[in-house]
Order: structure tokens, then sequence, then C-alpha cells
């Protein structure tokens, strides 16, 4: 009877493995952009969907500094920049691209309460973490 108390309870404590969601409009720690975080068919991603301080070239700015010279003329507007996002029981944990370096990292995010995210860019052992909040 014990046992089956035990895994009653085990089962039921089973979605609180689950990383909390992180979807919705987050402002970057540099609180220069939007970034639209949501369901991207078997992962999560997130788009730049709004630029808070225009970029140098404007709204029109191009993904310039891309190691891959057939991506430099993309817009960075709707630019993927979160990519295959995938829960991993305490975070979310995938790629992350920064525009400003053309470098994409090995990140994990995390919601740390309802207007605060937590997001992580990795290379190798050394990290670098960010703040991002709840956009309104």
């Amino acid at each position: 009877m014990k046992k089956a108390l035990a895994f009653a309870a085990l089962v039921a404590a089973s979605p609180l493995l689950a990383a909390q969601p992180v979807d919705g409009k987050w402002l970057t720690e540099e609180r220069n952009a939007v970034v639209t975080i949501g369901d991207c068919g078997k992962t999560v991603c997130g788009r730049i969907s709004k630029f808070v301080v225009t970029p140098p070239q404007g709204l029109d700015q191009r993904d310039t500094k891309n190691k891959n010279p057939k991506l430099r003329d993309r817009k960075l507007l709707g630019m993927p920049i979160l990519t295959g996002f995938t829960d991993d029981g305490d975070n979310w944990s995938g790629e992350i691209y920064d525009p400003k370096s053309g470098k994409t990292y090995r990140s994990t995010i995390r919601r740390v309460n309802a207007n605060t995210l937590e997001v992580k860019g990795c290379i190798g052992p050394f990290c670098k973490t960010q703040t991002w909040t709840k956009a309104r």
C-alpha cells in the first residue's frame, strides 16, 4: 500500500518537473527590442517583433554580421534569435543568435516569475546571463 501511495504521489508531482512556459513578448535587458516567444512546431522560438530603439541602419536593418553571407541580407525585424528550444525539465534549452556579433550560442531560458525571464548564452563553460522583462 505504501508503494502504491508513493507511486501515486510521484505521478501527481510529474507536471511540476516541466519548465515554466516562456511564451509572450519580452523586452531585452538592453531595452532596445521586444522578442516574441512562442510555438514553432516541435520547438519554441523567439523573433524580434519590435525595435524600442531604432537600429543604426533604421527599421530596415539587415543581419550584416552573420557568418553566412547568404543570410546577411535578411531583416532583423522578424528574424528568429531564439531557436530550437525544448523543455528540459527545469529550463528551456536551445540556441540564441546575437545579431551584433553574428554568433550563435548554446542557450537556456527560464521563467523566474510572471514578469521576468532569465536568458543565458554559453560558449564552452563560459556563460552570460541577461534578465528580460515582460513587455507591456
